[in-house]
């Protein structure tokens, strides 16, 4: 650009020099037009992108004069060249993102990852090279595992590039021509037709029957009309009706405007913006496991100390001591955690996959146990979107209820309150309505998919549903009078092919405006003058449909368009899909609350809300506008009681989010559209759409559900919860098997033979059992409220069951070991062979009790967990090996036992369990007794 301001200004000089000297007439119009083009220099660096909202209240005049544009002609390539340099390409471009090898690195700053691999360093300087490998190999494949799916979450933003179309027509130098939409500046004149996709936000110039699906943006499943008109009203984006937005779809007509947005400046480069600043929070048990790092971090350091210490007041070496406590204290990390964890995550993903749930972040499972809010969009997630007629009234009084969902035949007309189903023209006034409905139709429904607008679909799906879907064959159409959002209605003019009838008209569109055709109303068949009081009944119907959420359509027909017979009124709405108010009821019994944010009207939202529990009579409703005027602090207070959020943005959406999340609650998103994708990242959990969702908002989500089905999610929260249980049974199996590890380190300190050390060797097998990380999830799980955050996996009474299950373990095999000692001390095969046993024999019965933490065995049952009951099978059929089988018995320096020594180490290590079960039978009691003494209080 500056070489070429530096030539035009040395034409601008030359331009002055000609008072001087003579010059050629074609020099000299050379001249003027470069000086014409250096002024249009300064004129384009004014040239800005225009707000929607501003840009809707201006004229076509207004419009070309703000953006130096001709309306007839276009650009010229010269302006569209210095446009470019000011406001860039049309398309999306991510921040530097940084290197992989940076992201990978990044996933070692867990506490616990980090613990770990200091003690597989510690274990290097103690000559301890398997242990060292063993954990070394766990923490690269857990590390591996999370930089994958972090990795594949940033999708979201490629994805989001996609909405931009690659081509378009534009208008330049007068020219129509066909060019890359990433080549459009603001003030380019676009020419719309059906089926393209709007490449950038264009304020509307020329429009002709233009319809277009806006639900990727505003969430609404019925297509908007568009003018060209300026406006006056509201400024809600959803509701500009002569403005479109990138990456929203033609449906109907054509159209022409000037862009206003182009690229990170249009409406959905706001919404790639937030995506971009958007950070994914971090989950509870992420949470949960950087704080049990951190506490095992401490114990390990707590323990080097008191060993230190206890040494030095008994005169010993510090440094052997030091020695013998950072043993001890890798001994006590837990190496297999991590691998376990995420084992247990996988398989919970595994059996939601099976649910037709696709999990697309491991951690995110156990998340849902945590929801207590969920936060929904309305069009695609709670309803079918399927337009849908569920009433109809007549001209002359006679009402009606629909059954059935979706573009198919399923479902009835009843006749209210007989209840009285009818088909064809048993009833004439309702098979009129329903005959002009499908009659003044352009829809066509094929394997219950409609080709067309939703809204007539519905009226087909009606036909259908009365037999009367074939009476549109019965007609030859001569004339159609489209629909136009100026006028508000569609009208046909046919001639009967039965018949030798003059043509007839059939129109439908809004109320107001057909009953301004009409003189006459179907009394059974029978046209009678339409009186005004009649007017004002019909008028009460249609206000009291519309106060129901229902869109209302008003249906006549007639000879002529100014002397018509109104037949009726038709209520359509997109019906909440099947079991969701089962879900819903299932989800707040649980304590988890359900919210719906949608881009529909008040009316329509509240109508949903209460077919589906979410709402009653109350008002507990909010706007977007409200939203956007309410402060954080005070939103964060206030959004808790709001059920329904209605006529929201992106932005709205983000910003309730961020409010829940602030009064403290673990918020799930669900939605569908382009507009739900900056909500679905900032949320805790992410929930897309599978077959409505688009690519968008199924990259932005952490988990799919396959079969757009609400009620999954009551599968995936009893999921979550059962995952973290199984988390918390295996920390506890492993945290109070770990004496055996301490007491191989102690026993020379304690002049202890080496017996313990076998001990030792096979706990750390166990130390992995994976079983306990499959147990399926308990059927009462649902009915518990939401697991808080703050709490942690390694809390108060976890730790008193490990130390009292500790207690139980060391101290019986100590007993067994100077039980079976000899006199002189000396360690012999007999005495490692029952200590050995005896430890195996206790971490089997502890692994047993540690299945639940809170109920008993035989209400768990014995034989659900078959993983477990294989890895029991295996570890019994090892030991017996290692005591029976000749070469391990000197491998291992063990002896045969017999019979009476198997029954007394049985019973002995039998202890723990019963103990443990003792105790959840004693917690049982008194929970229920505490629940039995609140219960008077509470009524």
């Amino acid at each position: 650009m500056g070489r070429r301001l530096k030539f035009l200004q040395k034409l601008a000089f030359l331009g002055q020099y000609h008072r001087y000297q003579v010059l050629e007439k074609d020099e000299v119009e050379t001249l003027i037009e470069e000086q014409n083009e250096l002024k249009a220099i300064e004129k384009e660096k004014t040239v800005t992108a225009l707000p929607p909202r501003e840009a809707c209240k201006c004229s076509k005049e207004d419009l070309a004069r703000a953006f130096h544009v001709d309306l007839d002609s276009g650009l010229s390539e010269f302006a569209v060249t210095q446009r470019r340099l000011v406001h860039g390409w049309n398309e999306f471009v991510a921040d530097n993102a940084e290197p992989v090898w940076k992201k990978y690195l990044d996933q070692f700053r867990n506490p616990l990852i980090l613990l770990l691999l200091g003690s597989a360093a510690v274990s290097v300087l103690t000559n301890e090279y398997e242990d060292a490998v063993s954990i070394a190999l766990a923490v690269l494949i857990v590390v591996t595992v999370g930089f994958i799916q972090e990795y594949r979450s940033e999708k979201s933003l490629e994805e989001l590039t996609k909405l931009v179309p690659p081509e378009c027509n534009c208008l330049r130098d007068g020219k129509l021509r066909h060019i890359l939409a990433r080549d459009l500046v603001p003030g380019d004149i676009v020419s719309l037709s059906i089926g393209d996709r709007i490449p950038a936000d264009i304020r509307l110039t020329e429009v002709t029957d233009l319809l277009v699906d806006e639900s990727s943006f505003t969430g609404e499943a019925e297509p908007c009309g568009k003018t060209d008109s300026p406006l006056t009203g509201g400024t809600d984006l959803s509701t500009l009706s002569n403005v479109v937005f990138m990456g929203t779809l033609v449906q109907c007509g054509k159209g022409q405007g000037v862009v206003i947005g182009t690229g990170e400046r249009s409406q959905f480069g706001e919404v790639f913006k937030m995506m971009q600043a958007e950070e994914t929070p971090k989950t509870p048990l992420q949470k949960s496991m950087d704080k049990l790092g951190k506490q095992l971090t401490v114990f390990s350091f707590g323990i080097i100390g008191l060993l230190m210490l206890l040494g030095w007041v008994q005169g010993k070496p510090l440094l052997s001591m030091f020695t013998i406590g950072v043993s001890l204290a890798v001994a006590a990390i837990p190496e297999g955690l991590p691998i376990v964890v995420m084992v247990t995550l996988v398989l919970g993903v595994l059996r939601m996959a099976k649910k037709r749930v696709i999990v697309k972040k491991l951690p995110i499972v156990e998340t849902l146990g945590c929801c207590n809010v969920i936060c929904s969009d309305k069009t695609g997630t709670l309803t079918a979107n399927e337009m849908t007629v569920t009433q109809l009234v007549t001209s002359d009084g006679f009402h009606a209820e629909v059954s059935g969902v979706g573009y198919n035949d399923q479902g009835t007309v009843c006749l209210l309150p007989s209840r009285e189903v009818i088909k064809g023209f048993n009833n004439i006034s309702v098979g009129k309505l329903v005959e002009a409905g499908c009659v003044a139709n352009n829809a066509v429904i094929r394997k219950s998919t409609v080709m067309g607008q939703p809204t007539e679909g519905a009226l087909i799906a009606l036909a259908m549903k009365m037999d009367l879907s074939g009476i549109k064959d019965s007609y030859v159409r001569k004339k159609e009078i489209p629909f136009s959002s100026e006028q508000k209605w569609m009208a046909v003019r046919c001639s009967s092919k039965c018949e030798d009838q003059e043509d007839i008209y059939f129109m439908k569109g809004a109320f107001e405006e057909v009953i301004h055709h009409c003189t006459m109303y179907n009394n059974g068949g029978i046209p009678l003058p339409l009186t005004p009081q009649h007017k004002s009944y019909c008028l009460q119907e249609e206000k009291k449909m519309g106060s129901l959420g229902l869109r209302v359509l008003a249906l006549a027909s007639g000879p002529e368009l100014g002397k018509l017979t109104f037949l009726g009124l038709v209520g359509i709405i997109d019906p909440p899909r099947a079991g969701v108010r089962e879900a819903v009821e299932a989800l707040s019994a649980s304590g988890v609350s359900v919210k719906m944010v949608t881009g529909d009207a008040l009316e329509t939202a509240l109508a949903i809300g209460r077919t589906i529990g979410l709402c009653d009579e109350k008002l507990r409703a909010m706007s977007g506008v409200e939203v956007e005027g309410t402060e954080q602090s005070a939103l964060a207070a206030r959004v808790r009681q709001v059920s329904v959020f209605f006529r929201t943005s992106p932005k709205h959406k983000v910003k309730i989010i961020k409010a829940l999340q602030a009064s403290g609650a673990i918020v799930a998103m669900t939605g569908d559209g382009v507009n739900d994708a900056v909500a679905l990242k900032s949320a805790d959990i992410g929930i897309a759409m599978g077959q409505t969702g688009t690519d968008v908002s199924k990259e932005a989500a952490n988990m799919i559900l396959v079969d757009d089905d609400f009620s999954t999610v009551m599968s995936a929260v009893e999921e979550g919860k059962g995952i973290f249980y199984n988390i918390k049974n295996f920390v506890r199996f492993q945290l109070s098997t770990l004496p055996s590890p301490g007491m191989t380190v102690m026993s020379p300190l304690a002049r202890l033979p080496n017996a313990l050390f076998y001990s030792g060797c096979i706990s750390k097998s166990l130390l992995l059992l994976p079983s306990l990380g499959v147990e399926p999830v308990d059927k009462d799980t649902l009915r518990h409220p939401p697991r808080s955050v703050r709490d942690t996996i390694l809390n108060r009474a976890l730790v008193l069951k490990v130390l009292m299950s500790a207690a139980v373990i060391i101290g019986g095999t100590l007993f067994i070991f100077w039980r079976e000692i000899p006199e002189d001390g000396a360690s012999t095969p007999r005495t490692t062979t029952m200590t050995f046993t005896c430890f195996v024999f206790f971490d089997l019965f502890n692994a047993l009790s540690c299945r639940s933490q809170t109920k008993p065995i035989f209400e768990i049952g014995f034989f659900r967990n078959r993983m477990f009951l294989f890895s029991v099978l295996g570890s019994i059929l090892g030991q017996l090996a290692v005591i029976y089988v000749p070469p391990l018995q000197k491998v291992f320096q063990t002896e045969s036992l017999q019979a009476l020594d198997l029954l007394l180490l049985t019973g002995l290590a039998s202890s723990v369990f019963i103990l443990s079960e003792l105790l959840k039978l004693c917690e049982k009691f008194f929970s229920q007794t505490r629940s039995t003494q609140r219960l008077p209080e509470a009524v």
